[in-house]
């Protein structure tokens, strides 16, 4: 076996290489792209015309980590609400930015309710969806002098389930006249890309702050997003907001925007992100924000909420016993976070390791801050609890899921609790 004198690098996701934004939202001001954080979207699914109902979702989103929610601005009903939902979010002390959702009608609904316009923290245009022939320009310039009027972002946000057929059109003809056409993927590619940069460019002769300018190309497939973004990155140099759109439901959404997201971000492509999941019958709306933040803290770009590791379990794993602790301490941790962010600054990195048996039960429990290595089959009825590395005291008995959970409290109390003081 030969060896070499050099290390095996990590990996670690590229740097970002689109330009910084300074954007205004709500009370705060965020900087999106360059080195900035990547942000983290959701969307409510709820009437906007109903404010009490969007702003509990909103909060709802917001708790669970969202750091920007958009919200559905369709109707001059939906766009007299705004105010109302932002006063709602306001007395709940929940800053965090609305962003409205136009298509269609969006110029007029920006003109007529200067107090939605001024309200709200960002726009959505859908450059696919202002307007046809003569109208395309003059109502796109409406909405750009919005948001110039009150100083708000915009995100020119193209879909393909919704493209500009004009453009397409265009483009089809010009690649009938190539030598060697396109395939009729490459020119869909080529339509989203055009689009986006062009309305850019567009809203840049209009007068706006290009700082003020993000893009998005979104797709439902996982390969077509990558090669667009990739194409688009190369292109521009706008913040970037990424997700597959219609991603779907339950296991197939998660996976797919797991690896597309995972694959631009690695590549150092994306400055906000969404992941766009149908809801389960039941299932809370803040699933897509969980799954979105799980995408950043495990490629570790953010850590939002402590990591709790914990093995599979095998046939030396009969007891359930570590996975229901994993389980309540996860959940625990979790359900703590809106007051530990406040009280325990940097809480958010603690690493927790809940294991099965002997095999990497230590091993694994010495490389988290705290951790549990649970007895296995036929193992001795003790669990050795280790922090910091070291091993600090065994556990026996019935209460081992009680006390282990109050060694992670007082854990946190004692390594962050030091952070406010100080």
């Amino acid at each position: 076996m030969t060896s070499t004198s050099l290390p095996i690098p990590g990996a670690a996701p590229l740097p970002r290489r689109s330009r910084q934004a300074r954007v205004v939202w709500g009370s705060r001001v965020v900087t999106v792209g360059g080195d900035a954080p990547v942000r983290v979207q959701s969307m409510t699914n709820t009437d906007t015309a109903d404010a009490i109902a969007t702003a509990i979702q909103v909060k709802e989103l917001a708790v669970a980590g969202s750091e920007v929610v958009r919200i559905t601005v369709n109707t001059p009903e939906a766009a007299q609400q705004v105010p109302y939902i932002r006063e709602q979010l306001d007395r709940m002390g929940i800053d965090v930015p609305l962003v409205g959702d136009f298509h269609y009608n969006g110029h007029r609904l920006l003109t007529e309710f200067p107090a939605c316009a001024e309200t709200l923290s960002k726009y959505r245009i859908n450059p696919g969806n202002v307007g046809k022939g003569d109208k395309h320009d003059k109502q796109f310039a409406q909405m750009v002098d919005a948001a110039m009027r009150w100083n708000k972002p915009v995100r020119i946000g193209v879909n393909w389930g919704s493209l500009d057929q004009e453009l397409l059109a265009q483009l089809m003809d010009e690649n009938g006249r190539r030598p060697q056409p396109w395939d009729a993927k490459s020119v869909m590619y080529e339509a989203l890309i055009t689009s986006a940069i062009d309305s850019a460019a567009r809203a840049v002769a209009l007068g706006m702050d290009p700082n003020q300018i993000l893009l998005s190309c979104k797709v439902s497939g996982v390969q077509d997003l990558v090669a667009v973004y990739r194409e688009l990155a190369r292109r521009c140099d706008y913040a970037l907001h990424l997700g597959l759109t219609e991603a779907g439901m339950g296991t197939k959404g998660t996976v797919a925007s797991s690896v597309a997201l995972g694959l631009l971000l690695q590549e150092g492509i994306g400055d906000t992100i969404r992941v766009s999941l149908t809801p389960q019958p039941g299932e809370s709306r803040t699933q897509e924000v969980v799954i979105a933040s799980e995408i950043l803290q495990a490629l570790g770009l953010r850590n939002f909420v402590p990591s709790v590791t914990a093995c599979p379990g095998c046939g030396r794993t009969t007891s359930t016993t570590f996975q229901e602790l994993a389980k309540q301490i996860d959940d625990f941790l979790r359900a703590q976070m809106p007051v530990w962010r406040k009280r325990y600054p940097g809480v958010e990195n603690l690493k927790v390791a809940v294991m099965g048996c002997i095999v990497n039960g230590p091993g694994e429990s010495k490389h988290a801050d705290i951790g549990i290595s649970l007895p296995g089959t036929g193992e001795a009825p003790a669990a050795p609890v280790y922090i910091d590395g070291e091993k600090a005291t065994t556990l026996r008995g019935d209460t081992i899921v009680t006390d282990f959970h109050q060694l992670v409290e007082t854990y946190i109390e004692k390594r962050f609790g030091q952070t406010e003081a100080a």
